[in-house]
């Protein structure tokens, strides 16, 4: 079997857990490059790793890769999917509440033969949630609750002077569409956009957003309504380095890229 080339955009926490998978290993792939805002600091730790890897340009992963694995922040969402779907190249986007505003870059991935993957990340569900889309979901609804320092910092927080330091009980801090809390929360509820995109769009689904100092997981809860079935899921997730991020969405990505070309393939 040939390998199909991955680069990764971002070497974060979850950048860094993909990238020693791929290093270690997976079944028709192989780790061929890497984007980076700091080339110095990659380079050193893809040396301390033994990871055998090229720093290169953005500009540049065409070349170097059939599949690029978005890690980065929000921004770099429409940079690295306009410069990999124009060449037909596929992106799997983790930041998918970039995706919300930006419906023409689905657009271009059809009009290049190019492909957006979205994983399923920290919210389970979404093959449940694809199904019933198949015929009539009536309403989607999710609850997140996340520790303060897993929220500190979004920009709607920002704007709206809403603070949850010091908080001694849970403090709802948002409600609203799936379009609007990820435009407001765009590195914090990427798991709505996900959700919207798997059912019924960004603006017929609802989020409440807590802060809970209570926790020391992120919980998410969905509920769906359809003609062919009513459920709630819940998760706790463990968060990664990066307070805002569970642990869970480095193996969703590993797991997707698992599946590309597994001999079975459970779910859809």
């Amino acid at each position: 079997m040939s390998s199909s080339r991955v680069a990764i955009v971002g070497l974060g926490a979850i950048g860094r857990a993909v990238a020693r998978q791929l290093a270690q290993g997976l079944p028709g792939l192989v780790l061929s490059a890497a984007v980076v805002r700091d080339s110095a600091k990659a380079a050193a730790w893809l040396a301390a790793q033994r990871i055998d890897c090229p720093i290169v340009a953005l500009e540049e992963l065409p070349q170097h890769a059939e599949l690029a694995i978005e890690c980065a922040p929000a921004p770099v969402v429409e940079a690295v999917c306009r410069t990999m779907l124009t060449a037909g190249k596929q992106v799997m986007v983790l930041s998918a509440g970039a995706l919300l505003p930006r419906p023409d870059l689905i657009a271009l991935a059809k009009a290049h033969g190019g492909q957006i993957i979205v994983p399923t990340g920290a919210l389970l569900g979404l093959d449940a949630v694809g199904a019933a889309a198949e015929g009539t979901i009536r309403s989607v609804r999710m609850i997140t609750k996340k520790p303060p320092k897993g929220l500190d910092g979004a920009p709607y927080l920002v704007a709206n002077k809403i603070s949850v330091a010091g908080l001694s009980e849970a403090k709802r801090v948002f409600v609203g569409s799936a379009r609007e809390a990820a435009a407001g929360f765009p590195a914090n509820v990427n798991v709505v956009a996900a959700l919207a995109l798997a059912g019924i769009g960004p603006d017929r689904t609802t989020i409440e957003i807590w802060a809970d100092p209570s926790l020391e997981r992120n919980c998410h809860t969905i509920e769906v309504d359809s003609d062919s079935a009513r459920f709630s899921l819940s998760i706790e997730n463990i968060p990664s380095e990066n307070p805002r991020t569970g642990r869970i969405t480095a193996l969703s990505v590993i797991a997707a890229l698992r599946k590309l070309y597994a001999p079975i393939r459970v779910g859809t």
